[in-house]
């Protein structure tokens, strides 16, 4: 029943997961389906290859921002 919904008035898509300040990840109030947004800015389904790209990109973009972090407490 949830699936008929969501193909007759669309998803209902609510934030997840934050990667970074622009990649985050979806997942629908009704149906659970999960998507992500790919490289142009468009909602692609989550496939567990996407899900690992997204961990990998959030544990690049965590040390980056503790990287400047700790240059911005030097500096004071």
């Amino acid at each position: 029943m949830k699936n008929i919904y969501c193909s007759l008035f669309g998803h209902d898509y609510r934030v997840s997961k934050v990667i970074t300040y622009h990649v985050k990840e979806y997942k629908c109030k009704r149906c659970n389906s999960e998507v992500t947004i790919d490289g142009n800015g468009k909602l692609i389904e989550l496939t567990p290859k996407r899900r690992e790209i997204n961990s990998v990109l959030n544990r690049v973009h965590l040390k980056r921002l503790e990287k400047s972090q700790k240059i911005l407490m030097i500096d004071y």
